[in-house]
């Protein structure tokens, strides 16, 4: 009897959570188009996306969702003071969107915070329009808005959110 298994794993077929590759070009591509998309969203002195030199510090744990091998979401978790992270450069490419990629990254995120002891994550989102979606996600992932933490100062064009994990 001949076998009919596939050449290729059920699990290829679906989005991947990897840690990031900082060496890996469709990242550098994929990180250049999120601070793109941002740059008419707010001014300079209002936008905090990390650029790749700040992704890559230590303190920074960063991971990709790969679809088909393509790059289709970034997130990140960076450290702020011991048991408390920040949610940094969260994207999911427009061609993604609406497939639940955002939120189970953010799972994905929590579920690495919550393993290693951090008891609570915070993230800064826009406060315009183009923002509404990534906010909603926040939300039915548990987190609530709160003043600003870290070293942000109140800012009309920052939503500031935070949940315990």
């Amino acid at each position: 009897m001949v076998s009919m298994t596939p050449t290729t794993p059920r699990d290829a077929m679906t989005p991947r959570t990897l840690r990031a590759d900082f060496d890996d070009r469709r990242l550098h591509a994929f990180l250049q188009e999120h601070l793109d998309d941002l740059a008419p969203t707010a001014p300079p002195q209002s936008r905090h996306a990390l650029d790749l030199a700040s992704l890559r510090q230590p303190e920074v744990r960063m991971w990709v969702v790969e679809d088909a091998d393509e790059i289709v979401a970034t997130g990140a978790l960076a450290a702020l003071e011991p048991g408390h992270e920040e949610l940094k450069s969260m994207r999911t490419h427009p061609r993604a969107r609406g497939r639940g990629i955002a939120a189970r990254l953010v799972e994905h995120l929590l579920d690495d915070a919550r393993a290693r002891g951090v008891r609570r994550v915070s993230l800064e989102t826009g406060s315009m329009e183009f923002f509404a979606a990534a906010r909603r996600v926040y939300a039915r992932a548990g987190f609530e808005v709160c003043a600003p933490f870290g070293s942000y100062v109140d800012d009309p064009h920052s939503t500031f959110m935070t949940r315990v994990v």
